[in-house]
């Protein structure tokens, strides 16, 4: 449920499309859990991210599919870092419009990033507001949680519109965290008491030789919205879950600034996970918690890979929000920016959400499916749950209810999945949702999966029980990839870099098939509370299903 804070914006809307609006379809209005402060002081210091259209968007796409595809020549020969800015980099035209627009109104504390495709400006409210014609910058807070964002749609001067394609720090507010710990369920006595590095080892064929030892290997977690991994945490975890296998205790190198408090169970999962999957391996920690309110802390991770020279190979993000909270605009850049980072041979791996399908409430007794993005990328790897059959045996896998999955309404079906998903909606037509409900021709989600039910993890010292969701397949399928990456490097191969177009040709080999269970949808006479269910071969809730290490290991070494 949202408050409508400015009475003007119905009004606007049929115009917002022709007169300056980067992102007319951006929902600018405030859920009703953050809380209205006030009006921002004029002399209060802001910081804005001005998005630079780029050049040859089309050629990047077209150079990420052939080092992806591993039928072509090109696969596997990644570009630099410069060559990626050489390619995209805005034009002068551009640079001279935006920096001639920011110095006019007294803007000159700027800094850019190496592919000079992002500017970041400090600047006071009131300026902003003049710059940005519509904004009107309050605070709210939330669980403690203080932003600064503006109640009303922005618009841009003419001049300078076809040379941006959004400013942040407006109006993308910080999902809420997932409610991660589930019901305390009672054990029964000589079975497993919950998933732990051991059991995913026993399930997915790990052995204790399957550790890291490249030189140049590394792997990364992403924090956002106040989440923070202890020290203490991860070395006591590892003391207590890490034995039979050689592994690191510690992060190699934290990326942002760490923040004080309690640590999150959110953060303890990923960097507990994938460093006690990908063991041994080198990892990174981005954190960022926000130098100013007004910044959006997915855009600054995603600034630091444009910024970065020397970067892990595989990166897992549990970070996720609704496709129709966000503008068009903003999601398509993002995109570029995961298309520039596949391009360079980077992984990047999204959890594919915890609500299922989604529902969105479109009015009286009508509703959709309600996708997630980035998950719903076509550029990312993005990774659904399951469940053991038996929660207390290691058993085969079955769809864990919450795994999120379904079909994009922003971004078209990419070409590497088109037969897969064909294949599923012909095989289980009789029985699918009303296509109502979602977009048959959008972007498929999730890839593949991996367990996301009833794991350990240790946070603020204490060992936590029963921890689920999405954000726990991630590290863990992350975790895996890294160390086929570490066997790629020591063979003088390339990094796997975006893996969906190799995925999808191996047609589900190397993976277990997960064929049992439906997750949630919207609870309505039409669906009755169920979204899609799982299938031979892909399916929208489990992927290809979960990873058969030694198996994945010598295809994709192959």
């Amino acid at each position: 449920m949202k408050e409508l804070l400015t009475f003007s914006i119905p009004l606007l809307l049929c115009s917002l499309v022709w007169s300056g609006y980067l992102e007319y379809d951006q929902d600018v209005l405030i859920p009703a859990d953050w809380n209205h402060v006030g009006r921002v002081d004029p002399t209060e210091e802001l910081e804005l991210t001005f998005a630079l259209k780029q050049q040859n968007v089309n050629l990047l796409e077209e150079k990420l599919r052939l080092v992806s595809d591993p039928d072509s020549p090109q696969y596997g020969k990644h570009l630099t870092l410069e060559e990626v800015a050489s390619l995209v980099r805005p034009s002068q035209m551009t640079h001279k419009v935006v920096h001639h627009w920011l110095r006019s109104h007294g803007i000159t504390n700027c800094l850019t990033v190496h592919t000079q495709d992002f500017i970041q400006c400090s600047m006071t409210a009131e300026v902003a507001e003049m710059l940005l014609p519509g904004s009107r910058f309050h605070r709210y807070v939330r669980n403690g949680q203080s932003i600064v964002r503006s109640s009303a749609p922005y618009s841009v001067h003419d001049d300078v519109h076809q040379h941006l394609d959004f400013v942040g720090g407006l109006h993308r507010l910080p999902p809420k965290g997932q409610e991660l710990s589930q019901e305390q369920k009672q054990s029964k006595e000589g079975l497993h008491l919950g998933v732990t590095p051991a059991i995913l080892r026993t399930r997915y064929n790990l052995t204790a030789a399957d550790v890291g030892t490249a030189q140049n290997n590394s792997q990364a977690v992403a924090q956002f919205l106040e989440q923070y991994y202890h020290p203490a945490d991860l070395a006591e975890f590892m003391s207590m879950f890490g034995r039979g296998f050689q592994h690191l205790s510690q992060v190699d190198r934290v990326v942002g600034t760490q923040g004080g408090g309690k640590a999150g169970i959110e953060a303890s999962l990923d960097i507990e996970y994938i460093m006690s999957t990908g063991a041994n391996i080198p990892t990174w920690v981005f954190t960022n918690p926000g130098r100013h309110e007004s910044q959006e802390p997915f855009l600054q991770w995603m600034l630091l890979l444009s910024n970065m020279s020397d970067l892990p190979w595989v990166h897992t993000i549990s970070y996720g929000d609704d496709e129709d909270s966000l503008s068009t605009a903003y999601m398509m850049r993002i995109n570029t920016e995961f298309m520039k980072a596949g391009v360079r041979g980077i992984s990047l791996l999204f959890a594919s959400g915890d609500s299922g399908a989604g529902c969105k409430h479109l009015g009286k007794e009508q509703n959709s499916f309600r996708p997630s993005f980035p998950a719903s990328s076509p550029y990312v790897t993005t990774v659904g749950g399951t469940s053991f059959k038996n929660p207390y045996e290691v058993t085969y896998e079955v769809t864990d209810y919450i795994s999120g999955g379904g079909f994009s309404n922003v971004f078209k079906m990419p070409e590497y999945q088109v037969s897969a998903v064909e294949r599923y909606l012909k095989t289980v037509a009789a029985t699918l949702p009303p296509k109502s409900y979602y977009n048959i021709s959008g972007r498929a989600y999730p890839d593949m999966a991996a367990l996301s039910d009833n794991y350990w993890v240790v946070s603020n010292r204490i060992p936590v029980p029963l921890v689920s969701g999405t954000s726990a397949s991630t590290p863990v399928v992350g975790g895996m990839l890294s160390l086929i990456n570490d066997h790629r490097l020591l063979k003088g191969l390339p990094a796997l870099g975006f893996l969906n177009p190799r995925l999808y040709k191996l047609k589900g080999q190397a993976l277990f098939d997960v064929t049992e269970g439906c997750h949630l949808g919207c609870i309505d006479e039409q669906v009755q509370g169920k979204g899609f269910c799982a299938a031979p071969s892909w399916d929208p809730v489990t992927g290809w299903g979960t990873p058969n290490y030694p198996a994945l290991l010598a295809v994709l070494l192959a």
